[in-house]
């Protein structure tokens, strides 16, 4: 089995997301990206260009899905436990700190959310669509991205892309703590609560430390307590809860010299795993 992604190249800028995803991942190799087995480039039968991309397949589908579509699937329901979510957290950590930091040249992401992590059969998260992604020593790509204005999606692209800033490694950090904010409350960053300088980092941050476990996802501590328990989970559960939307919270700060560096998040989060909280 296979997955295998077509690209419609009738949309803007097809062709330059597929050359950015093949020079990405030509060469590199993690655990916790997603797995390319070939490119193919060529004409279909009506003589039209065709590109495409062939991936590992991955059994468990998107982190999006298990976050916001709960129905069952297969007549098992799609909830992820505490811990369940705190592995893929320390997952998508470690395939960042590797395109970061232990790549020849470090890459970035760009475009780090539920629908770009998928799971395997055994729940292992995996990064994936690299259509955005950008060689960190390139100079010509420096210079692209500079003037490409935004870059990203709406809700976990950082402040400072918006306003023409380089891609960073800071810019992906922020990304992932969005992420994380995301994946421990079930809110989505552009959710209608969400507005004017209300956010899901100030959601978070004005909850800390009493009222944590009031805004966690439902679904967080069902397989322990039941669901929508949160407020009567153990005290273990709860402060783990509060570690790690502090290490969200820390991830995606406005001013990008604020923020946590990436290894730092995933030594803090392996320390929550370890400590069972």
């Amino acid at each position: 089995m296979v997955a295998i992604k077509v690209l419609d190249l009738r949309t803007r800028a097809a062709s330059k997301s597929f050359m950015a995803e093949c020079k990405a991942l030509r060469n590199i190799r993690h655990r916790n990206l997603v797995k390319i087995f070939t490119a193919c480039s060529t004409v279909d039968f009506q003589g039209n260009d065709f590109k495409a991309l062939v991936y590992e397949y991955m059994e468990n589908g998107s982190l999006e899905g298990w976050l916001h579509n709960k129905a069952a699937v297969d007549g098992v329901d799609q909830k992820l436990s505490l811990m369940h979510r705190l592995s893929i957290a320390i997952d998508i950590a470690c395939a960042v700190e590797y395109l970061h930091h232990d790549c020849e040249t470090p890459i970035i992401h760009c475009d780090l959310k539920p629908n770009n992590v998928l799971l395997d059969a055994e729940r292992t998260a995996h990064v994936g669509d690299f259509g955005l992604a950008r060689i960190l020593s390139t100079e010509e790509v420096i210079q692209q991205a500079s003037s490409v204005g935004v870059r990203g999606t709406i809700g976990y692209s950082p402040p400072e892309y918006g306003m023409g800033s380089q891609v960073s490694r800071e810019g992906d950090v922020y990304s992932y703590g969005i992420l994380l904010l995301e994946m421990f409350t079930g809110k989505r960053p552009t959710d209608d609560m969400f507005e004017d300088a209300w956010n899901i980092r100030s959601y978070c941050e004005a909850s800390l430390p009493e009222r944590a476990a009031e805004i966690a996802d439902p679904c967080l501590f069902s397989n322990e307590m039941g669901e929508g328990s949160g407020i009567r989970a153990p005290r273990r559960m709860r402060e783990c809860l509060v570690k790690v939307l502090e290490v969200g919270i820390g991830c995606c700060r406005e001013s990008p010299g604020e923020r946590m560096d990436i290894r730092e998040a995933a030594v803090k989060l392996r320390s929550i795993k370890a400590s069972g909280g």
